[in-house]
Order: structure tokens, then sequence, then C-alpha cells
């Protein structure tokens, strides 16, 4: 898969970046950066179907939690996509994935 940005701007969650975990071996890498001042976020994973019709969908952080500045990360295991949680600051978060064997 070519790498795919989303972006968040200000507190809150940011859609869903979807992934493909139909893929066999799964294997995605991410980078987060940030412009202003962010002092908190963390980038989730789900392993349920985001856009599910009930609305229940379970978020886990990665290895990025209540990070303040530009980190990187993996997941080996399957999952449906990742999301930006901008906790405190007035800055940007942009995340970067790019999903191995698409």
């Amino acid at each position: 898969m070519k790498p795919v940005t989303k972006t968040l701007t200000s507190v809150g969650t940011s859609t869903p970046l979807l992934t493909n975990p139909h893929i066999s071996p799964f294997n995605i890498g991410f980078v987060a950066s940030i412009s202003g001042t962010v002092s908190s976020y963390t980038i989730n994973y789900s392993m349920d179907d985001p856009y599910s019709a009930t609305g229940l969908v379970n978020w886990f952080p990665t290895t990025i939690s209540g990070a303040s500045a530009a980190a990187n990360g993996n997941i080996a295991f399957p999952i449906t996509a990742l999301q930006i949680v901008i906790t405190t600051g007035t800055g940007t978060v942009t995340l970067v994935a790019t999903q191995a064997g698409i």
C-alpha cells in the first residue's frame, strides 16, 4: 500500500485510517509528527469494524500513547484501523501509515 496520511488539527479524535486485515503476513508501520503545541496525543488501533452500525468500536493505544513529540511504531497482527486522539494542545498531528504487501 502506498503511504496513507491522516491529520487531526485540534483536540479530539480523527476519523479512522482503514487498513486491510486480510493481508498475510500483516505488517504496518506508522509515523506521527506534530506541528504547533501538542502536549499529549495517542495513536489507537482497533480490530472492530470502525463503521459498525452499533457504534461499538473498541480502541486500544499503540506504543505511541501520551506523546508530545514525533514518534513511530509498527503492528504485526491484523487490525482494521488506526486513529489519532489529541488530548491537549493547539497543534496538528499527522499520521502516515504504510502497510506491507499491498
